[in-house]
C-alpha cells in the first residue's frame, strides 16, 4: 500500500514541485482523486505549495450532487480554495473533457495556478497505450501519458503514473457505477479486453507499461541524433533517407499539440515536402502551412485575420485545402472517402459560389439559389458552399457534408479523378 512517506519521496525524486507555488488538483471524488488530494495535502508545507481543488459536476449521475457538497464541505473545512464547474449539454466523453480542461485552464489563467494535477495512475496509463494500438496511432503517442507537460499558463502533472490502483489506500471515496458500463471503449478495455488478454499474458499491464517505455526512449533517441538537422530547411530535409523526413515532419508537428492532423494529412504534407513546389494553405484549427523552395513553416493565424482564398486552381497531380476539405487530383488515391470522376485532366477550380451560378439536376438547369431552397440548406452554410468547376462548368457542389454532382458524364471515358476528404 501506498503511504503518504512513499509519494512525497516519489514527488521530490521527480522534482514535480519545484517551480511552482500554487498547484491546482482535479477532484472527482472518485478513489484515485481522493487519495491525489490527500497526499498532497498532507505534503502541502513540506513541498512549499498551496492547494486548490478544482472540481466539475457532469450532472449524469443522481450522486453528483452529494459528491459536490461533500468536496465543498471538505475544502470548507480544511481551509483549501474550491472552483466548480457545472457540464451543461449532451454528454460525450470528448466533450466533458474538453470542458474540464477548458475550464481548468481557464482557473490557472485568472488566479496564477502554475500546475495542474491528475490522478492518472498505471492502470490508466496501460489502457491509454493499448487503447492507442488499437486505434493505430502514430508510434510516439504509443508512449502513453507524459508525467509532465505545458498546459495553460505551467505544467500538467501526473504524480501518480508509476502507482498502481490496487496500491491506494482505501480512503472515503465516492463509486462510479458508470465505469462498469461497456459503453465506453475504455470501460470495455478495463472491463473485458485487458482481463481477457491477461489469460494469455497473466503481466499484460506490465508489458503494455514497458511498450510505453520503449517507446519514449525511442522517440528521445531519434530526437537526440536529429537535433541538428535544420528539418524546416527544404533542401536539407530532402537530403534525407525517407524514414528520417518522415520522423522529421513528426516531431515538427509535435510542436504544434492543438493541431492533432490525421494520417491522411500527414501523408498529404510529407508528399507536399518531397517535391519542389511551393503551396500556402490552411489546416485545421487555425494554422497555416506555407512551403517555399527553401523552407517550410507551420504557424497560428487568429481567425479575425484568417482570409481563405476565394478561388483555387488545382491542377492534375496535385492536392489543396479550401475550407474544411482536402482535395488531391490524381489516379488513385486509397485514403480518401469520396471522389469524383473526370473526362479530363485539365485544371479543376475550387471556389466558393457566384452570382449566377447554376447546377443540372435531372438535365434541367437550377440557379444555386433555387436549388439551395430546395435542398433546405441554410444561409450560413450556403456561404461555405465549395463550387467544383472544370472547363468552365460546374461538376459538382460540396455543402454541408455533402456533394451534390451536376448531371453525370454517362458517355464519355473518365480521365481524372477528384479525391474528396474532410479534415
Amino acid at each position: 500500500m501506498i503511504t503518504s512517506t512513499d509519494f512525497l519521496n516519489h514527488v521530490q525524486e521527480k522534482q514535480f514541485f519545484t517551480t511552482h507555488q500554487k498547484v491546482l488538483i482535479a477532484v472527482s471524488g472518485g478513489v484515485d482523486s481522493m487519495n491525489l488530494l490527500h497526499f498532497l495535502y498532507v505534503s502541502r508545507e513540506t513541498l512549499g505549495i498551496a492547494i486548490a481543488i478544482a472540481h466539475v459536476n457532469h450532472h449524469q449521475r443522481e450522486a453528483s450532487e452529494i459528491e459536490e457538497n461533500y468536496l465543498k464541505a471538505w475544502s470548507k473545512k480544511h481551509h483549501v480554495p474550491f472552483y466548480l464547474g457545472h457540464f451543461k449539454g449532451t454528454f460525450t466523453e470528448k466533450k466533458a473533457r474538453d470542458y474540464r480542461y477548458s475550464f481548468f485552464k481557464t482557473i490557472m489563467e485568472k488566479d496564477n495556478y502554475t500546475a495542474l494535477v491528475t490522478a492518472h495512475h498505471a492502470d490508466d496509463q496501460a489502457e491509454t497505450i493499448f487503447m492507442r494500438i488499437l486505434r493505430g496511432s502514430k508510434i510516439r503517442y504509443q508512449s502513453g501519458i507524459k508525467e509532465k507537460q505545458i498546459f495553460a499558463n505551467g505544467e500538467l502533472i501526473r504524480p501518480l503514473l508509476n502507482f498502481s490502483k490496487k496500491d491506494f489506500p482505501n480512503i472515503f471515496h465516492f463509486e462510479d457505477h458508470s465505469n462498469q458500463q461497456n459503453d465506453y471503449l475504455r470501460n470495455r478495455i478495463r472491463n473485458h479486453y485487458l482481463p481477457q488478454l491477461k489469460q494469455e499474458n497473466s503481466n499484460i499491464k506490465q508489458a503494455l507499461l514497458k511498450h510505453g517505455q520503449e517507446i519514449d526512449l525511442l522517440t528521445e533517441a531519434l530526437q537526440d541524433l536529429t537535433k541538428d538537422i535544420d528539418k524546416q530547411n527544404c533542401n536539407v530535409f530532402q537530403k534525407q533517407t525517407l524514414a528520417v523526413q518522415h520522423f522529421l515532419l513528426e516531431d515538427y508537428l509535435a510542436t504544434f499539440p492543438d493541431l492533432q492532423i490525421g494520417q491522411l494529412q500527414f501523408k498529404q504534407l510529407l508528399s507536399n515536402l518531397r517535391n519542389d513546389k511551393s503551396y500556402d494553405f490552411p489546416l485545421k484549427n487555425n494554422y497555416y502551412f506555407k512551403k517555399s523552395k527553401e523552407r517550410f513553416s507551420i504557424s497560428k493565424i487568429s481567425p479575425e485575420t484568417d482570409s481563405q482564398p476565394s478561388e483555387v486552381l488545382l491542377e492534375y497531380g496535385s492536392l489543396v485545402t479550401l475550407e474544411d476539405y482536402f482535395f488531391c487530383y490524381d489516379e488513385k488515391q486509397e485514403d480518401y472517402v469520396d471522389s469524383i470522376s473526370l473526362p479530363s485532366k485539365n485544371p479543376v477550380i475550387l471556389r466558393h459560389r457566384k452570382p449566377g451560378d447554376r447546377i443540372l439536376v435531372k438535365n434541367i438547369s437550377k440557379k444555386l439559389r433555387r436549388f439551395f431552397i430546395d435542398e433546405k440548406i441554410n444561409k450560413k452554410d450556403r456561404q461555405k458552399t465549395i463550387i467544383i468547376e472544370q472547363d468552365k462548368s460546374i461538376v459538382a457542389v460540396i455543402c454541408q457534408g455533402k456533394t451534390y454532382l451536376s448531371n453525370p458524364y454517362y458517355h464519355d471515358i473518365m480521365k481524372g479523378k477528384l479525391y474528396i476528404q474532410k479534415m
